[in-house]
């Protein structure tokens, strides 16, 4: 009973680290990596991606941040890419 309530806190306290965003958000597009530049507009970010890495483990927020996971993606750009089939780079 003891080993189990222990791997139970374990498992809990591992998926607690991860950030929602980076996990379930898909590929990180170039354009959720590239910060704008000044005077073109800003990204978007995804709400309930943030709003869940604030309420289940807060430091989640600041991976998603530095790896751009938890901007949206550009809905333009990824229907240009499949539509000219150009391949996706990373």
């Amino acid at each position: 009973m003891k080993k189990l309530i222990v791997n139970l806190l374990l498992l809990i306290f591992v998926v607690s680290l991860n950030s929602c965003a980076t996990i379930f958000g898909g590929r990180v597009s170039e354009y959720q990596r590239i910060k704008p530049l000044a005077g073109e507009p800003s990204r978007k970010i995804r709400g309930v991606a943030l709003v869940a890495d604030i309420l289940l483990f807060w430091p989640g927020a600041i991976v998603d941040f530095a790896t751009g996971a938890i901007y949206q993606p550009d809905k333009q750009t990824e229907a240009k890419k499949a539509n000219t089939n150009e391949p996706i780079t990373l």
